[in-house]
């Protein structure tokens, strides 16, 4: 599982030391992670195998043909570079990737569970702030649901 934030430095090569952790969550097939362009947000995604198999079962439950299989596909399986750890547990993201992204100096990794994001840091921290909001929005209304329920269920 990919938990807690880092901020990074991205080199002149482009890489980036993936936190010890996030490695270890990873290990396995190869030594290395999937990484492509997020669907929600102007980021990276990566992880391990369980991730790209979870992407690759969403996909394959769509006919083939269907716009929206291709249209994930194309930015998912299209998108995907597949990065090996060095000795140091860097990898180098791809020219492509980081201009897509915005990622030149300080980058900021972020986990999520199953997954991890890799954000240029000024925009991470905006996008953290959309998401704290949200987040208190989305409890709030949570609370609301619940305490409903259980008025409900009392009468």
């Amino acid at each position: 599982m990919f938990l807690s934030t880092f901020e990074k430095q991205l080199d002149s090569k482009r890489r980036i030391v993936v936190p010890q952790e996030f490695r270890a969550a990873v290990s396995g097939m190869f030594d290395g992670i999937f990484c492509f362009p997020a669907i929600e947000a102007d980021c990276l995604e990566a992880g391990g195998k369980a991730l790209f198999d979870r992407y690759l079962a969403v996909i394959e439950e769509l006919p083939f043909g269907d716009p929206t299989r291709s249209a994930l596909e194309v930015s998912i399986l299209g998108g995907m570079a597949k990065l090996s750890f060095d000795t140091a547990g860097r990898i180098t993201l791809p020219d492509q990737l980081c201009e897509m992204c915005g990622l030149t100096d300080w980058v900021t990794v972020v986990g999520m569970g199953e997954r991890f994001q890799i954000w240029s840091r000024e925009a991470f921290q905006a996008h953290r702030a959309a998401q704290r909001d949200l987040a208190r929005e989305g409890l709030a209304a949570l609370r609301v649901q619940q305490r409903a329920a259980k008025l409900g269920s009392a009468s």
